[in-house]
């Protein structure tokens, strides 16, 4: 008879943890402080610490460090801020079945939950990322199953968060059944094909479901009710395994690219061809990028904001091919202006397969045809994105990456002490991992 949800949640220990989810942990650690860091000199960001001191002082709760920013509000404002500058930067680990992401709010959710107790060691904050993981990405695909219409991450995070964190709090399994309720039904049930259609800085919705889920375990710490959780309690296929086996592992995906998901596989492959043909960007007179139906709606051929770039296809194809890359330098909104990429960005036509929208359900498919000056035509194989389960990056990659994003904004010193810490962070007595919080939530800058 396998556990219910809130008795999972109450039970587990470190002990639990397998190696592989204790690597993933770690990997999304050291992954999403790396977005963090970039993420924090954003403008989306800065007017998230903004909302979150205005709105959310220090209350009896105590307060906790918005992160990468040091100023200390509430827990539920430290939440919101951290989760709306993570997602700021569409470069944080995601779930493809889920069509979604957890760590952008399970992190800061549970690192301003530690910031307000007294002595969290390692395998404290393991145990309640483990549970924050695992209960979202099950309460999401039970709601991807059960709800018409295709929602937000923050609506099934702020289910992750609110049982961690009810858990934090040593709240009863009956506590944490009741917070679960709370999150979800107050959670953001926001439209993510809205965002996709009209980019702007709402994003993924994390930035309201973190704080919702913090919220819900005080509540229900404190004696308000919210059970059931119904993506919890009335979709028994979803948890049917839990506690044997892990989503987490099977289901993390990790981005090479600071944009959606969906555009991933066409990007990839854009860059083999022009790798594999040593092109340059003035012989390519079209591009035909064949791909499922949502990532056809990104489209953004000429996009005018950062947010109109992390919701686009065309654009972020088109600045591989010009560039060779798509990383931080991309990010600056100067490269909206690039002659170069506007010019391939323009002759990029998108065509919706029939095929690829069927098979595109936890995994993305695209197929791109480079269409040259002198005629000729050079297609990619069918594909789907790097940072899969199946086609994972590598220890080095995920360093790399969290470097690139990391070094020019904490500099390579404190970068290095962040990494180090991060690969071991489930081992370390109160004081190190007190240490590493300190490296995570101190200004950026």
């Amino acid at each position: 008879m396998p556990k219910a949800f809130h008795e999972f949640t109450a039970d587990l220990t470190y002990d639990d943890l397998t190696e592989p989810v204790l690597q993933v942990l770690r990997r999304s650690f050291l992954d999403t402080m790396g977005v963090a860091a970039v993420a924090s000199t954003t403008t989306m960001a800065g007017i998230a610490r903004q909302g979150a001191m205005a709105l959310f002082g220090a209350g009896q709760a105590g307060s906790s460090r918005i992160l990468m920013h040091g100023a200390r509000v509430s827990p539920a404002g430290a939440a919101m801020a951290g989760a709306f500058t993570v997602d700021s930067v569409d470069a944080h680990d995601g779930t493809s079945p889920c069509k979604g992401h957890a760590g952008s709010a399970v992190f800061p959710a549970l690192l301003a939950m530690s910031d307000v107790q007294d002595g969290m060691q390692g395998a404290d904050f393991a145990t309640l990322l483990a549970i924050a993981y695992e209960v979202s990405y099950r309460a999401g695909l039970a709601q991807h199953a059960t709800c018409a219409e295709y929602h937000t991450s923050g609506a099934w995070t702020a289910v992750g968060v609110a049982t961690a964190c009810a858990r934090a709090l040593d709240c009863t399994p009956d506590q944490i059944r009741h917070a679960a309720g709370i999150g979800e039904y107050h959670g953001p049930r926001s439209q993510m094909m809205r965002c996709i259609d009209h980019p702007t800085m709402l994003r993924d919705g994390v930035g309201w479901g973190a704080p919702s889920g913090v919220t819900a375990a005080y509540l229900a710490q404190m004696g308000f009710t919210g059970a059931p959780a119904l993506t919890c309690e009335d979709a028994p296929a979803f948890w049917e395994d839990l506690g044997t086996a892990w989503r987490m592992v099977t289901d993390t995906h990790y981005k090479p690219y600071p944009c959606c998901r969906w555009a991933h596989p066409a990007i990839d492959a854009a860059r083999d061809l022009m790798r594999e043909h040593r092109l340059h960007h003035s012989q390519i007179a079209g591009v035909d990028i064949r791909t499922f139906h949502n990532a056809i709606r990104l489209a953004g051929h000429h996009p005018a904001t950062p947010d109109e770039f992390a919701y686009a296809i065309a654009f972020p194809v088109a600045t591989m091919i010009v560039r060779g890359q798509v990383g931080v330098p991309e990010l600056a909104e100067s490269t909206l202006q690039d002659a170069d990429i506007l010019r391939v960005s323009g002759a990029i036509r998108l065509i919706e397969d029939d095929h690829f929208t069927a098979i595109s359900e936890g995994k993305r498919w695209a197929q791109v045809t480079l269409r040259l000056v002198d005629g000729a035509e050079l297609s990619s194989p069918p594909r789907t994105p790097r940072g899969d389960t199946d086609l994972p990056l590598s220890d080095l990659e995920i360093s790399e990456k969290f470097h690139l994003f990391a070094d020019p904004v904490l500099g390579t010193k404190r970068a290095g002490e962040i990494e180090a810490l991060c690969a071991e962070f489930d081992t370390l007595a109160a004081d190190d991992f007190a240490r590493l919080c300190d490296l995570c939530l101190e200004p950026a800058v």
